[in-house]
């Protein structure tokens, strides 16, 4: 504890980053994916049974021994790649940076890839215990956890569940609306309990909410088979949640009604009738926009092409089927009433919807659902992809958040 203590208070002291590399000089023999794009301060390793898993991980920082650990958690569809630009800063700044691909995604192995699969296998809290045991693989006691999108709530239930041993957290793009509560009331005789579904099919224009139709089985071929081809639907699809898209101007809803929630892009509540591969296509980027686009570059999508095309979306989508899963609920509540008490922070891109598709969430997560929250930051110039699109300033974030925590 001491070492680390004398490591954060030295990086307090200077928060200048290096220059980020766009691409790798020449090609990475070290990495089992993204060669082409990945310096070579990055490597993959594989380690054996965590949790039950093979898992492939990604690392920078590796050469110096007793720096401290920070594990980064990737959301949906992503990879471990997708840390790719704040995972080589933050190391040059003195950390052992790991980037996972997690549970149901990339070259981790392991789990089972069937839309059948038992749910348990994919519980909030299985994927908790994988990063204990890859904390603990790693030789490490403590670590620091990052997590986006999905990888966030993940983050946020190790830190609640197991704060002797994730020492901070970082969540963004999906605030963390803290742990599930046992519910004294009783619906009134008579009076049916509100169906989102059922009214977002009802409205004038038919919707449905996109983590519903991610539960279903066609899911994962409407993507895996998209008609545009796998390259053209990662292309589409990032750029319509990032801030490319001028469109994504998000706010606070009102509440979760059907007509509050039909104001967002149909990214996340999408037209009755189409799939997510039909809901993007229209908004492909032009060529002149893919182009000007640095931080998603070709050879960037090609690597989640690639990997999807391998392995498939269903192991990702388990983590959204999960969330109807009663026996996850119930795991949850064992805490019942605990919060998030080491030292939190929350990052998200400026135009980023994920920070309010949840109504409420976001002042929960802030009053109630952490206890030693220091900062709320949402990032000009970045949609969902806050880390991809504007690795610099995510970094510097970072790092001044975590310097203090001495």
């Amino acid at each position: 504890m001491h070492n680390r203590r004398q490591h954060l208070r030295g990086l307090a002291g200077t928060l200048a980053l290096t220059a980020l590399p766009s691409e790798a000089e020449a090609a990475n023999p070290n990495v089992l994916y993204g060669q082409d794009t990945l310096p070579d301060s990055i490597r993959s390793r594989r380690l054996e049974n965590i949790n039950g898993l093979s898992v492939h991980m990604l690392e920078a920082g590796f050469e110096t021994p007793n720096r401290p650990l920070l594990l980064f958690l990737h959301g949906f569809p992503e990879l471990a790649y997708s840390w790719r630009k704040v995972m080589v800063a933050l190391a040059a700044q003195g950390f052992h940076t790991v980037a996972a691909d997690q549970r149901g995604f990339g070259r981790t192995t392991g789990w089972d890839t069937r839309f059948e699969a038992d749910l348990t296998g994919f519980s909030t809290l299985t994927m908790v215990r994988d990063a204990l045991a890859l904390v603990s693989a790693l030789g490490y006691r403590t670590a620091n956890v990052v997590g986006h999108d999905a990888g966030s709530p993940v983050a946020g239930w190790c830190a609640l569940s197991r704060p002797d041993v994730f020492k901070t957290v970082a969540m963004m793009s999906a605030p963390f609306g803290g742990a599930p509560m046992f519910s004294t009331t009783r619906p009134a005789p008579g009076v049916p309990a509100y169906n989102l579904d059922e009214a977002l099919a009802a409205l004038p224009r038919p919707r449905k909410y996109y983590q519903r139709y991610y539960t279903t089985r066609e899911a994962d071929n409407d993507m895996r088979n998209a008609p545009q081809g796998l390259a053209a639907f990662f292309r589409a699809y990032y750029h319509y949640k990032s801030a490319d898209w001028k469109q994504n101007q998000p706010f606070t809803l009102k509440g979760r009604t059907a007509e509050e929630f039909a104001k967002m892009p149909t990214y996340y509540v999408m037209d009755l009738n189409k799939n997510m591969a039909e809901t993007v296509a229209p908004f492909m980027p032009t060529p002149a926009e893919i182009a000007a686009n640095k931080w998603f570059t070709d050879a960037d999508v090609a690597v989640y092409a690639s990997e999807y095309g391998r392995v498939g979306f269903q192991g990702g989508l388990q983590g959204y089927r999960r969330g109807l899963d009663p026996r996850n609920a119930a795991e949850l509540l064992t805490f019942a009433g605990r919060t998030i008490d080491v030292p939190s922070v929350f990052i998200s891109g400026k135009s980023d919807w994920g920070v309010y598709q949840s109504p409420g969430a976001l002042e929960n997560m802030r009053t109630k659902a952490c206890t030693n929250m220091t900062g709320v930051h949402l990032v000009e110039g970045a949609g969902h992809w806050v880390q991809q699109e504007q690795p610099e300033e995510v970094s510097r974030l970072l790092l001044a958040f975590l310097s203090k925590q001495a």
